[in-house]
């Protein structure tokens, strides 16, 4: 990617990750500049595709999604083939999907609300995958760290 971002573009990432719901007016107060300048550089940002989305962080407890697992999964489609991560990354359950080196070609993030529902969750719909070979499944006891914030360089 050839897109340059200055020392303001990169503040205004920061802020923004921290807060996507912090208002333009703060925005441009934090950063001493016209509400209507921060607006056209969030907008550039947008439009250059380095902020692809707004999103909001649910406690899955709430939901009583308890239960957080990590599957390792070997399947037949060749390398560079995606159609089986195409296949998982259709099931709700599955938060993220990674095609990964190794012994293994993908490995899934899962939230469902007990071993039961994940038991259902890979008899009812990761069998249906046909390329699918072996799965290895850790379950998680205790999330130390969970983020999905980047490390926003200073220049």
């Amino acid at each position: 990617m050839d897109i340059e971002l200055d020392k303001t573009d990169l503040h205004i990432l920061q802020k923004m990750q921290s807060n996507s719901r912090i208002s333009n007016v703060e925005l441009a107060r934090e950063l001493e500049m016209a509400p209507s300048a921060v607006l056209e550089r969030v907008k550039k940002l947008e439009q250059k595709k380095v902020i692809t989305q707004y999103t909001t962080n649910i406690d899955p407890d709430f939901f009583d999604q308890k239960l957080l697992a990590f599957i390792f999964i070997k399947a037949a489609d060749g390398l560079g083939c995606n159609t089986t991560g195409q296949a998982l990354a259709k099931i709700p359950e599955v938060q993220e999907v990674h095609q990964i080196a190794g012994e293994d070609c993908y490995l899934v993030k899962v939230r469902t609300n007990d071993s039961t529902t994940l038991m259902g969750l890979m008899r009812n719909k990761f069998s249906k995958i046909p390329n699918i070979l072996s799965t290895k499944t850790t379950i998680v006891l205790e999330t130390v760290k969970e983020d999905q914030k980047l490390v926003i360089p200073k220049k």
